[in-house]
């Protein structure tokens, strides 16, 4: 087991940090767009939002549901995965999803164009099953993406989560890896493109799998309940979240409950600890001239974190 550095870093108090923006619901799933701003989803509002230099917002899309990853497609478009919403608590200032709500109609991934809005779904089903919680999603280069999917939990029950792979125009979907039973959150690739990585949320580890080829992963028979090889089992409670890869091939988690962003090195050791004002940093994303400038969502409190990052972050492929 891994164990945490305790010499990690507070996010505000790093030199140039800054809150780009504030009174956000629920975001998560920001993009670096390439007029420079930050588009991200905010998942209780069913909307998707552009945040400029200076914090001001603009809406782009009101898709509803619950819109949760983005991934910026070669077309320009916008590409969603739609949860299918959320309830909500909201106390004392924090914000934070509790369950399925009771007009929950199933998830979807759906294609946005950020000029007109226009929403178009691309796909709800795969092999006649319906898509439960879609999360996260990272395009291949190839014409295609990876993308997972959380389930759905409700009062007395929880779905396993699920990994798909899916073509970027709405011809093809395959499941991936099947169950991921604490949920299969953030995913992200190495810089070579060889390796998925897959984070799991309840049971706080991150797998990786080697890509065979378009939704084709290579699977370990046992003991892992998908096939997929733990890369790192963090330790105490720690939930996780998305996940973002650096230049250099390390991969930077979002920990909720501790309120961090936990840095992981291709070999599975954790090598640094950034934490963050609150429980829920969901998201992390790099953009500027140099990658060098992570933007980070703190969904409870509704705002977006801008910070200069130790490292520059993968260039991703579209």
């Amino acid at each position: 087991m891994s164990k945490i550095n305790p010499s990690g870093r507070d996010a505000l108090s790093v030199p140039g940090a800054r809150i780009l923006a504030e009174g956000l619901r629920f975001p998560e799933g920001p993009v670096m767009l390439p007029d420079g701003r930050i588009a991200l989803v905010e998942i209780e509002a069913g909307r998707i939002t552009a945040i400029g230099p200076d914090g001001g917002k603009s809406a782009l899309a009101t898709p509803g549901g619950g819109p949760n990853g983005l991934a910026l497609g070669p077309d320009g478009m916008l590409y969603c995965c739609n949860n299918g919403g959320f309830e909500w608590i909201e106390a004392e200032g924090v914000l934070r999803p509790h369950g399925q709500p009771p007009d929950y109609a199933g998830g979807r991934i759906e294609k946005i164009d950020p000029a007109t809005g226009e929403v178009t779904r691309l796909y709800e089903q795969c092999d006649g099953r319906r898509l439960r919680g879609p999360n996260d999603l990272v395009l291949d280069g190839k014409g295609g993406f990876w993308f997972t999917d959380l389930g759905k939990v409700r009062a007395r029950d929880r779905e396993h989560g699920t990994v798909y792979w899916a073509a970027l125009d709405g011809s093809q979907i395959i499941e991936a890896a099947h169950p991921v039973p604490g949920g299969a959150n953030g995913i992200g690739l190495s810089p070579d493109g060889g390796t998925l990585y897959v984070a799991e949320t309840e049971t706080g580890r991150l797998w990786k799998f080697d890509i065979l080829g378009p939704g084709e992963l290579r699977k370990d028979p046992w003991p892992s309940p998908h096939g997929g090889q733990l890369l790192c089992q963090f330790p105490g409670f720690r939930r996780l979240d998305s996940l973002a890869v650096t230049a250099a091939g390390n991969i930077c988690v979002a920990t909720l409950v501790a309120g961090e962003i936990t840095t992981v090195s291709p070999q599975g050791e954790i090598i640094d600890v950034v934490r963050c004002d609150e429980r829920m940093p969901t998201n992390i994303c790099f953009g500027g001239p140099d990658r060098r400038t992570a933007y980070i969502t703190l969904s409870n409190t509704g705002r977006l974190l801008e910070m200069p990052w130790k490292e520059p972050g993968l260039a991703l492929v579209a």
